[in-house]
């Protein structure tokens, strides 16, 4: 038998002054917890309780017994918390990839937010736009921009990634303000390089019930979002980025936001984690932080 178990049915029937007692309290029947006393009995080669038909007494041995048990068990009870503590407490190296503008200008104050709160994680945070197998490259947890494909992966939504519009004054004063989206045909448009694709050179508006996809023109294509940026303050072109990473220009009053009328294109945006991965404390506690903030509403 486990010793333990058996030192738990001995201490209850000290405890309770009877198997009967015993066996209630510990859902067990008063046969078993005489089979768990008798056990330990053997085991030590001498009686632990003394009992008549009418009442029981612990043996000197069995007096001492209990008090070595009761501390026992009680340290096993300990271990078996620190464990339980340690399970639900965060520590370790959480291993994320995200692409690179949301990664450094919307997921990086998270990122900081979130090891400060709990200081005996890591992350190994890898921002790139190219797709990443999860499982091959060893990530826990993924951002991932645009339409899912079919796979066995879980997928949370967050809310869609928000494009803006927008120009440098030096621009718009030679080229002129657009004031509907056709108008944007007529006009230099910044591309990034990984949004090339045909179906990508489309830049979509809406007003209202009414949407409109816009074929536009580009001859620049640039695949990292600062490069981007710098071609549109420098009057080259318009630019359609995230919000979250051209809102300081547009603030400063170094870009001007275009159409501004109509709802600013918007992108797909998923949390991806392994469907069956055992969620370790780190992971759940990133998972639903990051989705309070970044969720979908």
């Amino acid at each position: 038998m486990d010793r333990l178990t058996s030192m738990g049915a001995f201490v209850m029937a000290a405890e309770s002054g009877s198997y009967a007692s015993a066996a209630e309290r510990l859902g067990l029947s008063p046969q078993m917890v005489a089979k768990h006393v008798a056990a330990l009995e053997r085991r030590l080669g001498a009686r632990l309780l003394n009992r008549t038909t009418r009442r029981q007494s612990l043996t000197e041995l069995g007096s001492a017994y209990y008090e070595r048990c009761k501390h026992i068990l009680s340290e096993a009870q300990a271990a078996d918390s620190l464990a339980q503590i340690m399970n639900d407490t965060p520590r370790g190296k959480l291993k994320i990839s995200a692409p690179v503008t949301f990664g450094s200008y919307s997921l990086m104050p998270f990122v900081t937010e979130f090891l400060r709160q709990h200081p005996a994680v890591e992350i190994d945070l890898h921002l790139t736009d190219r797709f990443v197998d999860l499982v091959e490259e060893g990530y826990e947890v993924t951002f991932r921009i645009g339409p899912l494909a079919a796979s066995s992966l879980t997928a949370r939504p967050l809310a869609p990634y928000r494009l803006v519009a927008c120009a440098a004054p030096s621009y718009l004063t030679d080229r002129g303000v657009p004031q509907i989206p056709s108008d944007l045909k007529n006009h230099e448009c910044l591309g990034y390089a990984y949004w090339s694709r045909p179906a990508d050179r489309e830049w979509v508006f809406c007003k209202g019930s009414a949407v409109e996809q816009i074929q536009v023109f580009s001859r620049l294509h640039v695949n990292e979002s600062k490069a981007l940026l710098s071609a549109a303050l420098d009057g080259f072109g318009i630019v359609l980025g995230p919000e979250d990473f051209l809102e300081p220009a547009l603030r400063g009053g170094e870009l001007v936001r275009l159409l501004a009328d109509y709802e600013a294109p918007s992108r797909q945006m998923h949390l991806l984690y392994t469907a069956n991965r055992q969620k370790t404390a780190k992971l759940r506690r990133f998972i639903d932080a990051a989705l309070a903030r970044f969720g979908a509403p």
